[in-house]
C-alpha cells in the first residue's frame, strides 16, 4: 500500500526505532522528520504541516505510565486541533492506547509493529486529516459567505413597537447559550432572526448550520443529522460527517421542526438529551457542543396535546420561546421594508432615480 505525498513526524527516544521506521517509510512518503527529544515537538509542529505524527508514549526509563506521551499529545493538539496523532505503545500498554484515542489520538501502533498494518494505519490517518481539513475549508467558506450576508442583511428591518421588543429579546437571548424556539408564519423571517441571534452570540466565530427538517425523510434523517461511516450502506463510498458534528461549537438551526415524524423526534431527543450521537455504521458515540435554535410555523402545543409532537422534546427545545408576528400585524414596518427593498433594487440594477 503506497502512502504518497505526505509529511510525517516520528517522535521516539529510541534511535533504533527511529531508524527502522524511517527506512520503512522513506520510500512511501515525501518527507520523514524524526525527533528523539520531545522538547523539539513545539518548534517542529509550528514550522511544518504534518499529515500524521507517530508519537512514543514514554521518554523516561524510570517512568512507564504514558503520561509524558499524553502531555505531548495535548500540546500538539493545542497547536494544531486537526493534527493526526498515532501513539506508539508496547504490546502491554493497550489500555494506554485506548485512553490516548479517547483524548484525541486518531489510532495507535503497537510495538513490534506489522509493516502492512502500519502503512494501512497511516493511509487511514491521511484520509482523516484530509477530511478534517475539508470540513475546516467548508466552515471557512460558509463563514465568509455568511459574513457577506450579515453585512447586507445585518439588521432586521422594522422599528415598530413589536419589532423593537424582538430586537431587545434577541440581545438578551444572544448573550446566553440556551436553546430557543422561534414561532411564526411562513415568510415572517424566522431564519433571519436565528442568524441574528447567532451573530450576536458568543459562538459567532463558529459556523451556523441550517437544516430544513421538513425536507428530511425517515430514511435520510440519521445520515444527514448524524453522518455515516464508509461502507455503512451501499452508497456510503466515503465517511461523511452529519450536521451535528459539523455544527459543533457553533449553532444548529432546525427549521420546520414541527414537520418531524414521531420516530425522528425520538432520535433527535435522544441526541439532545445525551449530547452525543453515533454515526451510521459506527459503535462509538461522538460528543457535540452546539447551540440549538429551532423554528416552526405550526402550533406545537396543540400538536403535543394531540400526540403529534413529543412533550419532552417540546420542553427540551423551547427554553426560550420567541414569536415573530406577520407583517399584517405590524403595518408600521411596511414603508420601511419597501424602502429597504427599493434601495437594494437600485443598487443592484443602477436605477438610482427610483423613488416610492
Amino acid at each position: 500500500m503506497s502512502v504518497k505525498k505526505r509529511k510525517l513526524l516520528i517522535v521516539d527516544d529510541n534511535k533504533n526505532i527511529l531508524t527502522a521506521l524511517t527506512r520503512l517509510l522513506e520510500m512511501e512518503v515525501d518527507e520523514v522528520h524524526t525527533a528523539s527529544n520531545p522538547n523539539l515537538i513545539h518548534s517542529m509542529v509550528r514550522s511544518n504541516d504534518y499529515d500524521a505524527i507517530l508519537l512514543d508514549m514514554n521518554y523516561s526509563a524510570s517512568v512507564q505510565s504514558g503520561n509524558e506521551g499524553l502531555f505531548w499529545m495535548k500540546e500538539i493538539l493545542k497547536m494544531d486541533p486537526n493534527a493526526i496523532i498515532i501513539p506508539i505503545t508496547a504490546y502491554g500498554d493497550i489500555d494506554l492506547a485506548v485512553r490516548a484515542v479517547k483524548e484525541g489520538a486518531a489510532d495507535f501502533v503497537v510495538k513490534p509493529w506489522d509493516n502492512d498494518k502500519l502503512l494501512a494505519t497511516l493511509n487511514s490517518a491521511y484520509n482523516l486529516r484530509k477530511s478534517k481539513l475539508e470540513v475546516e475549508s467548508l466552515k471557512d467558506k460558509q463563514k465568509s459567505l455568511l459574513e457577506k450576508i450579515d453585512k447586507k442583511y445585518s439588521c432586521i428591518i422594522g422599528s415598530s413597537s413589536v419589532m423593537q421588543e424582538i430586537h431587545e429579546t434577541i440581545k438578551k437571548v444572544a448573550g446566553t447559550d440556551v436553546d430557543i424556539l422561534i414561532l411564526g408564519e411562513n415568510g415572517t423571517g424566522k431564519e433571519l432572526v436565528a442568524r441574528e441571534i447567532h451573530r450576536q452570540s458568543i459562538r459567532n466565530q463558529e459556523i451556523l448550520i441550517s437544516v430544513d427538517m421538513g425536507s428530511l425523510s425517515e430514511s435520510l434523517f440519521e445520515s444527514e443529522m448524524f453522518g455515516y461511516e464508509k461502507g455503512a450502506f451501499t452508497d456510503a463510498k466515503e465517511k461523511r460527517r452529519g450536521r451535528f458534528e459539523i455544527a459543533s461549537d457553533g449553532t444548529l438551526f432546525l427549521d420546520e421542526i414541527g414537520n418531524l415524524s414521531l420516530s425522528m423526534q425520538a432520535k433527535l431527543l435522544s441526541a439532545l438529551q445525551n449530547r452525543t450521537f453515533t454515526r451510521i455504521g459506527a459503535n462509538t458515540p461522538i460528543e457535540f457542543d452546539t447551540r440549538l435554535i429551532c423554528a416552526t410555523n405550526k402550533n406545537l402545543k396543540e400538536m403535543t396535546s394531540k400526540g403529534l409532537f413529543r412533550e419532552d422534546l417540546f420542553f427540551r427545545i423551547n427554553t426560550i420561546e420567541l414569536t415573530i408576528p406577520p407583517l399584517r400585524d405590524r403595518g408600521d414596518d411596511i414603508l420601511e421594508l419597501a424602502e429597504f427593498f427599493l434601495n437594494n433594487f437600485k443598487a443592484k440594477y443602477g436605477k438610482n432615480s427610483l423613488k416610492l
